[in-house]
């Protein structure tokens, strides 16, 4: 058995782990409400673009645009895919980190023609030792989310597509599914697809008349811009949050660890005071026995 200097100096320690553990968890619990609340202030912008979206292309199905075009007739070998995977700045978070690099490794391996885009220092990092080349290293902390940020990060992927460097582009990255769970998932960025834009309307409702001017391609042209930084933007933020929220989790239970841990030492630190305190005892009737037989003598 440790004796109770050994053991008060592990209780000390566990204390000084569990305040960080404390503090880390208010930190993140702040931090995912301010998340929250910056996607609800963009949202109903972002689903306007998308219900004019919807009114274009219910109006003209037939409707041809670089954003919608079909790369079915390429064969997948020979077709440059571009992803965009999101991942932290720091760990400490659970498998959140674990499960995006996971899944962008094994979309990697499907296609060898592939430009990689990464945001967040462990991704980066983990890249990097692993020898995978990446095209773009957007040096943003994905700590603080903003607009400017989405934009400049769709523009760059635009341009490319534009160009026609890359003729498809997915982006990687976390979403929440309710307070405790969260899915990595890997949606299709570019070309959009008309068939997610279908809005069923019922039969008794007229088509209201559309003017599209210059043309229905040059609306077209302006908005899909807006609305893929929309989705970068929205990528960025709900994958911030379920950084916070896997942070919180991971934090909540290792206090509860640590505090089953003190538990168990205060335990342990009582029995060894009441052994140590015995002992002494023992030692004092066993001197004072060894005093009264030298006084017979």
């Amino acid at each position: 058995m440790a004796n109770t200097k050994e053991i008060q100096d592990r209780i000390k320690s566990i204390n000084d782990t569990l305040k960080i553990t404390n503090a880390m968890y208010m930190i993140s619990s702040s931090k995912l409400k301010k998340a929250k609340k910056m996607l609800a202030d963009t949202e109903p912008y972002f689903f306007t673009l998308q219900s004019e979206m919807s009114r274009i292309l219910r109006h003209l199905p037939d409707m041809e645009d670089i954003y919608f075009k079909s790369n079915e007739d390429k064969p997948m070998e020979e077709r440059k895919v571009g992803y965009i995977v999101i991942t932290a700045d720091k760990g400490l978070a659970g498998s959140y980190n674990h499960n995006v690099l996971k899944l962008a490794e094994e979309h990697l391996l499907s296609y060898p023609n592939h430009e990689l885009f990464v945001l967040g220092e462990l991704g980066r990092h983990y890249f990097e030792q692993r020898g995978i080349e990446i095209e773009k290293q957007f040096h943003y902390t994905v700590q603080n989310p903003t607009l400017n940020r989405a934009r400049n990060i769709a523009e760059e992927i635009i341009e490319m597509y534009q160009e026609e460097k890359l003729d498809e582009v997915y982006i990687i990255y976390t979403t929440m599914v309710n307070a405790v769970q969260e899915e990595t998932q890997i949606l299709q960025l570019l070309p959009l697809k008309k068939t997610d834009f279908n809005m069923k309307l019922p039969i008794d409702i007229p088509h209201e008349e559309l003017a599209l001017r210059p043309s229905a391609e040059a609306v077209m042209d302006r908005i899909v811009p807006d609305y893929v930084v929309g989705f970068v933007y929205g990528a960025l933020v709900e994958s911030y949050s379920c950084e916070q929220n896997a942070r919180m989790m991971a934090m909540e239970a290792a206090s509860k660890s640590a505090k089953d841990m003190l538990h168990e030492l205060d335990i342990l630190y009582n029995r060894a005071r009441q052994a140590a305190i015995t002992q002494e005892i023992t030692e004092v009737i066993a001197g004072a026995k060894s005093q009264k037989r030298k006084r017979k003598k």
